[in-house]
């Protein structure tokens, strides 16, 4: 607030307090009586569409002013030291709030506010006006026109040079009988425009974006990069790991900074504007599914603004370039943990024990196993495969007759079996080949 209103709020609250100076002589009764008549008027109140007065703030100004010594500065509303920040949104929520509004640029504020609450920017438990909130979004958009930050738009060179990913928020979908949120796990071709692979999920998970990511690799093959925010399912060290066991590498984009990952933003818009719309008020998941890939392939075929050029058209004019998804695949996502085997060849594993070989008795080993099939775990030390473990069963461990074993010589303890072999992210496509 500049002085100017700081100035004409001051006068504002003396012309309410102007009935109650030098009344303390006349009794208490005809104080009273005065301050339900000021609490019963209706004011233009400046700053506020308020229009009525409390009895407690009325003497809060009063007091204000009589210990001042009548110093009209007094009634001054007094600057606020964290002026161009909310007292009550934390810097996260702030920063999160103009990030939607980047996002939506054309978006109302009902539908940001929507948007936000949605997506638990905003929980319930925060209170805050939406004239606060409007204020931040204004603020920050002001702002972004003279920040000064050197944005450019910028587009790979080749198709698989580099993917965009995320998750949108889509419709709710009939599973079971029951009304459930449905979330949109897409990857982009940053250079063709092409859609790798998009697939609606009813978890917004590691495990959901694994299963999208994984048939796109299946489908179009291995990107050089893998662009992504800074979402918890992105940033899990597994998926780090797996991809760089591919030859890709994972790169996040700033917080709250979307520009990086503008064109798969801006497909997202285009699925809000032209495939949401047409969808009917009950749907499952898999019809939901089922009309994305039939809109995603009319949209490979039409010709892209951005490119004029059909993005499925520009994708393949570079096909023998890229390389081609490992057979393996899938066992470059698995999942390792480090376990101990315990004297009794036992080992356990997410609530489970498993039997291993009596080579590993006493051994630091490594369990590898894929999170849909927790039970079918391979067991590996020194970088070497022994196989599948098998469950344990007590009962039926209690009827094998067991001979202690004992290495007889250094080159039977040193035995291990042959080094399994892992593929380092595939081969290139023959030239002119397609899929």
């Amino acid at each position: 607030m500049d002085e100017e209103r700081r100035k004409k709020v001051a006068l504002f609250r003396f012309g309410v307090i102007t009935p109650l100076l030098g009344v303390k002589t006349q009794g208490r009764g005809h104080r009273s009586r005065l301050l339900r008549e000021i609490c019963a008027k209706e004011w233009v109140i400046p700053g506020t569409d308020r229009s009525n007065l409390c009895k407690a703030t009325i003497l809060n100004w009063l007091s204000r002013y009589e210990k001042s010594g009548n110093s009209l500065d007094a009634l001054m509303p007094s600057p606020r030291k964290d002026i161009g920040t909310s007292r009550k949104l934390p810097r996260e929520t702030e920063l999160a709030l103009v990030n939607i509004k980047r996002e939506n640029p054309q978006a109302s504020l009902p539908v940001l506010l929507s948007i936000a609450r949605s997506k638990k920017v905003i929980l319930p438990e925060l209170k805050i006006s939406d004239a606060s909130i409007y204020r931040i979004i204004k603020k920050h958009a002001a702002s972004d026109t003279t920040s000064g930050k050197d944005r450019r738009k910028f587009e790979a060179e080749l198709p698989n040079d580099l993917w965009q990913g995320d998750c949108m928020h889509g419709p709710m979908v009939i599973e079971n009988g029951k009304h459930r949120k449905a979330y949109l796990f897409a990857l982009i071709d940053d250079h063709s425009r092409l859609i790798p692979h998009a697939q609606f999920f009813l978890n917004e998970n590691l495990a959901s974006f694994l299963q999208c990511l994984k048939t796109a690799l299946a489908k179009r093959g291995m990107p050089k990069k893998l662009y992504v925010d800074n979402g918890p399912y992105f940033k899990a060290h597994k998926l780090e790991y797996s991809l760089a066991s591919l030859g890709t590498a994972l790169l996040h984009a700033k917080p709250y900074t979307p520009e990086g990952k503008g064109k798969i933003e801006r497909w997202f818009r285009t699925v809000r504007m032209c495939f949401l719309p047409l969808l009917p008020e009950a749907i499952t998941l898999d019809e939901l599914n089922r009309r994305l890939e039939d809109w995603v392939a009319e949209y490979h075929e039409k010709e892209h603004s951005s490119i004029a050029q059909a993005p499925l058209e520009r994708y393949l004019a570079g096909i023998h370039l890229i390389r081609k998804a490992p057979a393996d695949i899938e066992a470059h996502f698995r999942t390792r943990v480090c376990r101990r085997v315990n004297k009794d060849r036992s080992v356990s594993l997410n609530s489970h024990l498993f039997e291993a070989p009596v080579g590993l008795v006493g051994k630091k080993v490594e369990l590898v196993f894929s999170e849909a099939e927790p039970l079918n775990v391979e067991v590996v030390f020194n970088g070497n495969s022994w196989g599948k473990l098998t469950v344990l069963d007590q009962q039926i461990n209690s009827k094998v007759h067991r001979n202690d074993y004992e290495p007889k010589s250094k080159d039977e303890r040193d035995a291990k079996p042959e080094k399994s072999t892992v593929s380092q992210g595939g081969e290139l496509f023959e030239s002119g080949g397609s899929r």
